[in-house]
């Protein structure tokens, strides 16, 4: 993939969750004023679910509320930045698996243009336990998780071996350096956004994805990362939990789905 490629690939990808190509999806949450425009949209495997629903809704309206805000105060400091144009964000909740029935893994999108010289976007995950109905972290699912203990340091080596190989696809190699995964630290809270990816074996998960937005692992050209940990490398260092839910491999077709 050339340079231009990519950068038209990231272009796209930001596109791909903005307000004007959303415009067939009926927002469940939206504002409209003279300096926003914010919306807030579930898709519908996600608003099958009650609490789940509920819980995405509420956060994306606060998301929002909090964002028309900040619009409506800097419209007021300086009305002639708004006088042709508004402030857009749009969030968007996408489904990414089921597991064991029981777990299941959101994608949130955030597409964010406040007048700067690109819109940007971020990308970050929720856990979803039905039986609790909360959000989870994967914790239960390994033997320990202490920041710099054993199993946090052998993730990290993963999501950076795939990482590296992901660049090498995209013909992005030379960002693949230390400099580019220094923000990037063995800790549940540091090592990413994650979520359970699906698996040829139903109800199980093959392994771990990790979401990274623009600049998070690489120059904004680049765009979205997606890393994945096939179940086998944390084998060791799963709980009983885990190894329940564990097992088959990826489907084909998921990496570039994701």
């Amino acid at each position: 993939m050339t340079r231009t490629s990519i950068c038209i690939a990231a272009l796209l990808g930001l596109l791909a969750v903005s307000p004007a190509l959303a415009a067939d999806r009926k927002p469940d949450a939206t504002i409209n004023t003279k300096a926003v425009e914010a919306n807030v949209t579930l898709d519908a495997p996600i608003k099958a679910d009650g609490p789940l629903a509920a819980y995405c809704l509420a956060e994306g309206k606060k998301w929002i509320d909090r964002n028309a805000a900040d619009a409506a105060k800097e419209r007021k400091a300086d009305p002639q930045l708004f006088r042709d144009r508004k402030w857009s964000f749009e969030r968007r909740y996408s489904l990414r698996s089921v597991v064991a029935d029981r777990y299941v893994s959101v994608v949130r999108d955030d597409y964010m243009d406040t007048g700067g010289a690109h819109p940007n976007s971020d990308v970050n995950t929720i856990l979803w336990d039905k039986s609790a109905a909360k959000p989870i972290s994967i914790r239960p699912f390994f033997t320990e998780t202490a920041d710099n203990g054993a199993t946090m340091k052998a993730m990290l080596a993963a999501v950076i071996t795939s990482l590296k190989a992901e660049k090498t696809k995209r013909d992005a190699g030379e960002t693949a350096t230390a400099e580019w995964f220094k923000g990037l630290e063995p800790a549940l809270l540091k090592i990413g956004a994650v979520t359970l990816a699906p698996s040829t074996e139903t109800g199980k998960s093959s392994g771990l994805t990790f979401h990274y937005p623009p600049y998070a692992v690489g120059p904004y050209a680049e765009g979205q990362y997606v890393a994945f940990v096939p179940w086998e490398t944390l084998k060791p260092y799963l709980s009983p939990e885990g190894q329940a839910i564990f097992g088959g491999v990826r489907p084909k077709g998921d990496a570039e789905d994701n």
